[in-house]
């Protein structure tokens, strides 16, 4: 039974690599191929399930749509330019905000906030908006990790490592992931002033964009503090940031229908929840459950083990390029999914605290996304922005700024987790 739950399990992932538009029903095809095989049994299918990270996804990014339709993403962009003196400059600020926004709204949301505002400042200026919109969605790829509602990979480490909002800040008495995110963001700021050196020219002045409703932001505002306060409980049931993100999403939605006396405004932002992601996340759950059954994750651990030497630096490094180099070119959703079991049965049977592991995982699988146009679903965003815009995007083009952003995130990431969490907890 192993050899066929491996077996499986590569087709689902050459599957999902190959028909990127098919994966949600790739990966729920191969969940029912493991309960109707019995390789997973049924009865154990509910708890295979991530109930915590499928409401907090829904609710957020119902939310999120509720926050982009009030027009306060453009306001804040608008405001921001204003302050900056120059193209270089509204470079790095709009990089900077689009991280800073992207902590605590999805990565895809983020580039479809702010890439308009890069692609207005080009045609003003008359100049490409192609090296714009790229910084725009690295660093919104980039700053996904640094909260516990930023990324779908930073909401399923908090749910599997049991981190709540707090502990992506600190944990232990120690810094934790937030602040190596954030250094590395710091650090690219001078590749980004590198790649627009000569862009000189000023920004023209405009008003800013009228906001159609403050009670949205308000709303993400109370979602945040929420999952803060929520965080200092324990003993709390399994689902309770999930919960939580569900009932803001909910008062907003009555909210707007009270306020706007139609289903109008609700509609739209339920439609702009990202259905295709819950079911490949569900899917993807069963999947590895079933690998897991099959003792496949404590067989891929110990491949990692014997790589590693058992050396908790060499596995540490190997686990992080090796995941910026898997993510450069496949969805770091399912791979994450896979390697976070993994990671929790290396440091089980080598005796490690498991964090200095899972938040180079993070490191690696966000950031390595970065490296190449198709490694992150905001890099795919930003460039059907430009096709649309008419602006074709080569590889070389992507990756002359995405390379460099990318190893010095990585570089800077690397040796904070590493100096800060490799003593035991």
């Amino acid at each position: 039974m192993k050899t066929f739950a491996i077996i499986l399990f590569a087709l689902t992932y050459v599957l999902l690599i190959a028909f990127q538009r098919w994966r949600p029903w790739i990966a729920l095809a191969s969940a029912a191929v493991f309960l109707i095989s019995g390789l997973l049994p049924l009865g154990e299918l509910g708890g295979a399930i991530d109930w915590n990270i499928l409401l907090m996804l829904s609710g957020t990014m119902g939310t999120v749509a509720l926050f982009i339709e009030s027009k306060m993403p453009n306001r804040m962009a608008d405001l921001l330019l204003r302050k900056t003196p120059n193209v270089m400059w509204a470079a790095v600020a709009l990089s900077l905000f689009a991280g800073i926004v992207s902590a605590f709204v999805d990565n895809v949301a983020t580039v479809l906030m702010i890439a308009p505002v890069g692609v207005a400042i080009a045609k003003r200026l008359d100049i490409s908006p192609v090296p714009l919109l790229i910084t725009i969605s690295v660093s919104s790829n980039l700053q996904g990790a640094a909260t516990l509602v930023g990324d779908t990979t930073s909401i399923m480490l908090g749910s599997y490592a049991g981190m709540d909002f707090l502990d992506f800040l600190f944990m232990h008495g120690r810094p934790s992931i937030f602040w190596a995110v954030e250094l590395g963001a710091v650090a690219t700021v001078p590749v980004i002033m590198l790649i627009f050196r000569r862009a000189r020219g000023g920004i023209p002045e405009t008003e800013p964009t009228p906001v159609e409703d403050y009670f949205p932001t308000w709303l993400l505002g109370a979602n945040i503090l929420l999952l803060i306060g929520v965080s200092f409980f324990h003993n709390k049931p399994a689902v309770t940031n999930g919960l939580i993100c569900m009932a803001v999403f909910i008062v907003g939605a009555i909210r707007s229908i009270v306020k706007s006396r139609s289903l109008g405004s609700v509609t739209d932002a339920v439609k702009g929840i990202d259905y295709e992601t819950l079911l490949l996340l569900t899917g993807l759950f069963v999947v590895i459950a079933g690998i897991t059954e099959a003792g496949v994750i404590r067989d891929i651990s110990g491949i990692f083990v014997k790589l590693g030497g058992g050396n908790l630096f060499a596995l540490y490094s190997l686990i992080v390029w090796g995941s910026v180099l898997f993510s450069a070119f496949i969805d770091n959703i399912p791979y994450v999914a896979t390697m976070l079991p993994v990671v929790s049965g290396i440091a089980a049977a080598q005796g490690y605290s498991p964090y200095v592991l899972y938040f180079g995982l993070l490191v690696g699988a966000t950031l390595g996304g970065n490296l190449t146009p198709i490694g992150a679903s905001a890099n795919i965003a930003a460039i059907g922005i430009l096709r649309k815009e008419g602006c074709e995007v080569k590889t070389s083009d992507f990756m002359r700024i995405g390379a460099p952003f990318t190893l010095i995130a990585v570089l800077v990431g690397y040796a904070f987790c590493w100096l800060v969490w490799a003593k035991p907890v």
